[in-house]
């Protein structure tokens, strides 16, 4: 148990509650008006002490940027291109606000109104809540803080977009609006790979005699830097590509080394086209110019295009999910659920059908239905 003193003070008799924390140390708060409101408090700690809850209200006094440094640090398992959002997420939305901030100081309506302030898009908001919250987390581990305030609070709902699908024709009028990248296009509109993917792949990847892309490396540009790593997934993947594209593929290769890129000079990793003025716009732009309802779509669309076309030619979802690299095939189908709609049909007219036989063989005399089935 722990003791109470008293001490005098300019403003009249206070009390100090002493009593030994979990680790033999010593603790101690002061200015309590009453000797009672000081047993209350010890009475408490040592409440807190045996439940294991005993939070030293020392530890609590550090701020959110301190222990962010070590968090960022630690955030090792993250492919570059999944760490710099969260990094800059930090330096523009959390540290301005939180930085400075002790952990004791930190109140859950507090960090509500930063929530709802934030004047950007749900996946911004979110992304900046996740990152306070996750600092705080560890606070919470280290048992610098009892709970997290910053967990349980409203956030935006992110609204879906809905997803743009081309057809053949499309893909293909695409294909000659950019003749320079013609090969390229068909292979993410026809493979579903994504743009580090099929930016990545090298000669020796392809195997012509199976129709088939070994998916190793994801190229991806991170602040201006091409940095070269696994998989979005971190497995390796075999994709096939249809016969059509042999030749161009072919072509492409032809005078590169093994080791030499696909597309481009063969030593370059090709960089996204600028949204704005970029060849890729300028392709869209002469397709809508020959086809009116042609749509406008990103690069990652022809990702979603390649889901389309496959399962429009009946490829199932685990074929899918093979292909585009997805971790699971309930992954697929809850990204392309709308893809399925005509599978919900052929149910209802199985159902139906199933319905009708039924109905005729109630009808049927039991003498009759026995000879039906006779053969």
């Amino acid at each position: 148990m722990g003791s109470i003193h008293a001490y005098e003070t300019a403003s009249g008799k206070r009390y100090r509650a002493l009593w030994r924390k979990p680790d033999h140390k010593q603790g101690q708060k002061r200015g309590f008006k009453t000797k009672r409101a000081a047993e209350l408090h010890l009475a408490e700690v040592e409440v807190s002490k045996s439940r294991g809850e005993y939070i030293d209200a020392a530890d609590a006094r550090v701020t959110v940027g301190t222990l962010a440094v070590d968090w960022l640090n630690h955030q090792t398992q993250l492919k570059p291109s999944s760490y710099r959002p969260l990094e800059s997420a930090w330096r523009h939305h959390v540290e301005p606000r939180w930085g400075k901030v002790m952990l004791s100081e930190i109140r859950h309506s507090d960090v509500q109104r930063w929530v709802s302030g934030i004047d950007r898009s749900a996946t911004t908001v979110i992304r900046a809540h996740s990152v306070l919250a996750s600092i705080i987390d560890v606070a919470v581990k280290d048992r610098r803080l009892l709970s997290n305030p910053a967990r349980r609070v409203n956030l935006p709902r992110k609204v879906g977009k809905d997803r743009v699908y081309l057809s053949h024709e499309q893909v293909q009028l695409l294909a000659d609006c950019a003749p320079r990248h013609s090969a390229l296009i068909l292979t993410l509109a026809y493979t579903g790979l994504r743009w580090g993917e099929a930016t990545a792949l090298r000669v020796s990847d392809l195997d012509m005699l199976r129709r088939r892309l070994a998916v190793r490396l994801n190229a991806v540009n991170v602040g201006g830097t091409i940095i070269v790593g696994t998989p979005k997934s971190h497995t390796s993947r075999s994709v096939p590509f249809p016969e059509f594209l042999t030749e161009q593929l072919a072509k492409l290769c032809e005078g590169k080394a093994r080791d030499q890129l696909v597309f481009g000079d063969g030593v370059t990793h090709l960089r996204q086209p600028d949204s704005r003025r970029g060849w890729y716009v300028a392709a869209i732009r002469d397709a809508t110019a020959r086809d009116n309802d042609f749509p406008r779509l990103t690069l990652h669309d022809l990702r979603h295009t390649a889901a389309s076309l496959a399962i429009s030619a009946g490829a199932n979802a685990k074929a899918v999910q093979r292909m585009l690299g997805h971790a699971s095939a309930a992954m697929t189908l809850d990204t392309y659920a709308d893809l399925f709609e005509d599978d919900l049909d052929a149910v209802a007219t199985a159902l139906n059908q199933a319905k009708s036989n039924s109905n005729v063989a109630k009808a049927l005399p039991t003498g009759a239905l026995r000879q039906a089935k006779t053969p």
